[in-house]
């Protein structure tokens, strides 16, 4: 386990797009902290469709919080979260998602809490998912999936987060696919020569556990 996450009492997961498996790597992090015997649970805040992945963080925290508070804010629509909110009523409010997630903050030793999407996702009509990050103020961790274009939105994502003023403490390299092309072998060289800060874990296709960087 990296050990700079327990300097920290919560950290947000955010990745370089959708469907990179943010979920997969946050449920890993969170049930290796509570086999070392530190109380974590994983918060999925905000989930546009159907709601497996804040049911498979809920199953990673031991099932000590309720579904609902993992996942308070729950749209149908598979969409971003601020056309969600137009379509189905029920707009997200800054205040009220950071008072939520710092309420759990305070009474676990550790809180995950996992994006929506990727960085620049809209969340509301007056903010988007940088805003969220900074008012939240966790540390900051990126996952990528790694294929061919990794290394690009893997720069894009890290240098933004950065340009905000904010930590990003590093990015766990998520492998996807089975099947390596010179893309997926190669990735990790070049990201560990051009990304501004460590490639501190990756997770092989379909393992349950991830391989931190000594």
């Amino acid at each position: 386990m990296n050990p700079d996450f327990l300097k920290h009492p919560g950290l947000l997961v955010t990745g370089t797009d959708t469907g990179i498996g943010k979920t997969w790597v946050s449920a890993l992090i969170v049930e290796e902290l509570r086999k070392s015997g530190t109380a974590a649970v994983g918060l999925k805040p905000v989930l546009s469709g159907a709601r497996d992945d804040a049911e498979r963080l809920w199953q990673a925290g031991g099932g000590v919080l309720d579904l609902d508070v993992v996942n308070p804010w729950w749209y149908r629509t598979p969409v971003a979260p601020v056309v969600a909110s137009r379509i189905e009523g029920n707009p997200l409010v800054l205040a009220d998602m950071v008072s939520q997630i710092h309420g759990v903050r305070d009474s676990q030793d550790f809180t995950l809490v996992e994006g929506v999407g990727g960085w620049e996702v809209p969340m509301a009509d007056d903010f988007g998912f940088p805003e969220f990050a900074k008012a939240l103020d966790f540390p900051i961790l990126v996952v990528a999936a790694n294929w061919l274009g990794t290394i690009n939105h893997t720069l894009l994502t890290v240098k933004a987060i950065q340009a905000a003023g904010l930590n990003c403490i590093g990015v766990v390299l998520n492998h996807l696919e089975a099947e390596r092309d010179v893309a997926a072998t190669t990735n990790r060289m070049m990201l560990d020569e051009l990304c501004p800060v460590p490639i501190i874990g990756e997770v092989l296709t379909d393992a349950d556990w991830i391989d931190w960087t000594e």
